[in-house]
């Protein structure tokens, strides 16, 4: 018997294949098309019944025209809220990262793909996002471009998936919708516009030796090499004869003396709450601060590091990695590769031993009020 059942297999595993089976061929099947009633498509349907039901107990043969012409609306509404949606292509631009409490701007590029008919009156939304971009127009064979605004309360990382196009056009009597699969995803950033104090003088000062001391892209130190553009760099570091020997921007780039660099450690040991969120966006109007005042600056958050650098692009690798960190009740303490003492540590709780400490305190709250989206 045991042997038999070993080659059947386990009944629970091929239930739960069937039952996964079945929910992606139902997905499949709803992001084809799905179709729901509007309030007036369910006071007119039912008035078709009723009309319907008249018609035949009576036998009256205006009652049966005015059927007819309300199911032929029926039918023209619903093969032009088809057409519609259908034939559309669809390009999402979204920026790469998003500070908490400002617009993201998500733009929705389509053309339409009909030789015929156009498409009017289309919606496009996203899961997750409560704003809605609009389409009124786009000609067959045209192109058209549309804008939706979001904002974040939270930081972290948010996916994107389907994008849903739906219309109830051209008689508001039905709702029609069509998913498009879409994966992509949103950096939200902490905030860095939190104020805090300046740190204790020399607190963050490394001296140049050791990791602290790799050189890092600057406008100022003696030159070391030639490397290709990167986001976020200075443009002024531009060798500009390098860049049309090659065809594309090369940029110089300094040694920095690494007793200006600033480390600072993000102690994520705590429970994950409004304390660690407010922990957070001090380490990242910390590292705002340093990036503005061209300070070469390095970053520890739990396991990442991030060795000292400056410019825009140090800054954004930095807010990345802020944007990611998780607290932890039993996440270790902040371990840099320099002396502590010569580090700022920003957590919940005080921690001995560093340079300067920035310490919220377990009742701190992020923004009193606020609720997440």
């Amino acid at each position: 018997m045991t042997t038999r059942l070993s080659a059947l297999g386990d009944p629970r595993a091929a239930l739960r294949r069937a039952a996964t089976g079945v929910r992606d061929t139902w997905s499949r099947i709803r992001a084809w098309r799905r179709i729901r009633f509007t309030s007036g498509g369910v006071v007119f349907t039912l008035g078709t019944i009723a009309v319907g039901f008249a018609a035949m107990n009576t036998g009256n043969n205006l009652l049966y025209l005015l059927l007819g012409s309300m199911l032929g609306l029926t039918v023209v509404s619903g093969w032009l809220s088809e057409q519609a949606i259908r034939g559309l292509r669809v390009e999402r631009r979204a920026p790469r990262a998003v500070t908490v409490g400002q617009d993201l701007r998500l733009t929705y590029e389509i053309t339409n793909r009909k030789r015929y008919l156009p498409s009017l009156a289309v919606e496009i939304s996203e899961e997750g996002l409560p704003e809605r971009a609009f389409l009124p127009h786009v000609e067959p064979g045209g192109h058209a471009t549309t804008r939706s605004s979001n904002s974040f309360v939270r930081r972290g990382i948010y996916p994107l998936g389907a994008v849903t196009l739906s219309t109830g056009f051209p008689f508001g009597l039905f709702r029609k919708e069509r998913d498009l699969n879409m994966p992509g995803d949103i950096i939200v950033w902490p905030r860095t516009d939190r104020p805090v104090r300046e740190p204790r003088p020399g607190a963050g000062a490394v001296p140049a030796v050791g990791a602290s001391a790799r050189g890092s892209s600057a406008t100022r130190g003696e030159y070391r090499s030639l490397r290709e553009y990167r986001y976020g760099d200075d443009a002024r570091d531009i060798h500009w004869k390098s860049s049309a020997r090659m065809n594309t921007p090369v940029l110089r780039e300094y040694e920095r003396d690494g007793a200006d660099a600033r480390w600072i450690c993000l102690d994520v040991q705590g429970r994950p709450g409004e304390a660690g969120e407010v922990a957070i966006e001090v380490a990242a109007s910390l590292v705002a601060r340093a990036a503005t005042h061209s300070r070469p600056f390095g970053l520890v958050a739990g396991d990442e590091v991030l060795q000292p650098g400056d410019g825009r692009a140090h800054l954004e690798a930095a807010l990345d990695i802020l944007a990611r960190a998780d607290f932890d009740p039993h996440a270790p303490a902040p371990s840099p590769p320099v002396e502590r003492s010569r580090c700022i540590v920003v957590g919940i709780d005080n921690r001995p031993g560093f340079g300067d400490s920035f310490a919220v305190g377990r009742d701190a709250r992020l923004h009193p009020g606020e609720v997440e989206a």
